[in-house]
């Protein structure tokens, strides 16, 4: 009977603790660590059919720039903790409203992610461009691995007590997230930063799930902090070589003269000057023979209102 009476609590101890020694994030049988993913490619995007070809367009950026803003679709897995709807638009908010203040930005546009899923690659971009009225196109990755192992306290699970209190699996969580600006017209990668994270730590047996998921989400958090940080950096660097003429792009102020051509924002070429003079030879003798009429017209309204005035006085007198 003390036999029986202890099969029956060792069976129910078993059952009762997930049964943590016949799977995979419980003690060893036959695999001994899990390993889950969770990214997005830049490069996999931007070229789906291959390397990316040569290009030596150089692009022009009209100022102040409409910006879109939008995080590409990611791929899971082994069951990797994706992120949801509010965590994106979270994330896209913190770099919107870190970047919307600079001078020679005039909006930063969040584009649903869905827009990117079924068209890839710049064609894809192109189209986003025009629908939404926008210069550049801001595009977030990400790449985020969690290993779990367990460790020898991982036997304890083996007893309802060990799954409840014995951390035996251990967590190691690495992310990327990476901020790259687009010009579809050319082609051509105009700025890029990135950030990373790395998290350890151990869990229970009952906890492993909730810990994986308050790490992916303090992964992401610490990773887009240090990618904003470096992206803001490297926009100031790049802000500095547009002034110094080092920067391979063409910067022109919208919507002024020399915008569609060739030089800075606001400059005549020799093609602008010439015209100009071309029409003030025009105009200047038309202007001569104006005036002159203009002032004859008044010298003879002056006499003329002098001599009524000087009437009506003596009249009145």
């Amino acid at each position: 009977m003390k036999r029986m009476a202890l099969i029956i609590v060792l069976s129910s101890s078993i059952a009762l603790s997930g049964c943590g020694l016949f799977f995979p994030r419980g003690v060893c049988a036959g695999r001994c660590g899990v390993q889950t993913s969770n990214s997005s490619s830049l490069v996999g995007f931007l070229y789906p059919n291959g390397a990316p070809p040569p290009n030596d367009t150089i692009p022009e950026l009209r100022v102040p720039l409409r910006v879109g803003l939008a995080i590409l679709p990611s791929k899971t897995a082994n069951g990797a903790i994706a992120l949801d709807a509010t965590q994106k638009q979270d994330l896209l908010e913190r770099i919107r409203q870190r970047f919307s203040s600079r001078q020679f930005v005039s909006e930063i546009v969040i584009i649903p992610d869905y827009y990117l899923a079924t068209a890839q690659g710049y064609a894809g971009l192109a189209g986003m461009q025009r629908l939404y009225n926008i210069d550049l196109v801001a595009l977030v990755s990400y790449d985020q691995v969690t290993h779990q192992d367990s460790n020898k306290l991982s036997l304890g699970y083996l007893t309802i007590v060990g799954a409840y209190i014995l951390p035996g699996t251990s967590r190691d969580t690495a992310t990327l997230v990476d901020l790259a600006v687009v010009d579809p017209a050319t082609k051509s990668l105009v700025l890029r930063a990135g950030g990373t994270s790395s998290d350890h730590g151990m869990s229970t047996l009952v906890d492993v799930n909730r810990d994986s998921r308050k790490a992916s989400v303090a992964g992401f958090d610490a990773a887009t902090t240090q990618m904003i940080g470096n992206f803001d950096a490297a926009l100031t660097a790049f802000e500095a070589d547009v002034r110094a003429g080092k920067a391979n792009v063409r910067v022109v102020k919208r919507n002024s003269p020399g915008g569609g051509g060739g030089g800075g924002a606001g400059a005549f070429g020799a093609l602008d000057v010439l015209e100009l003079l071309l029409l003030l030879v025009a105009v200047l003798p038309q202007s001569r023979d104006y005036l002159r009429t203009y002032r004859r017209q008044r010298a003879f309204q002056s006499r003329d209102g002098v001599g009524r005035d000087r009437k009506v006085v003596s009249a009145g007198g």
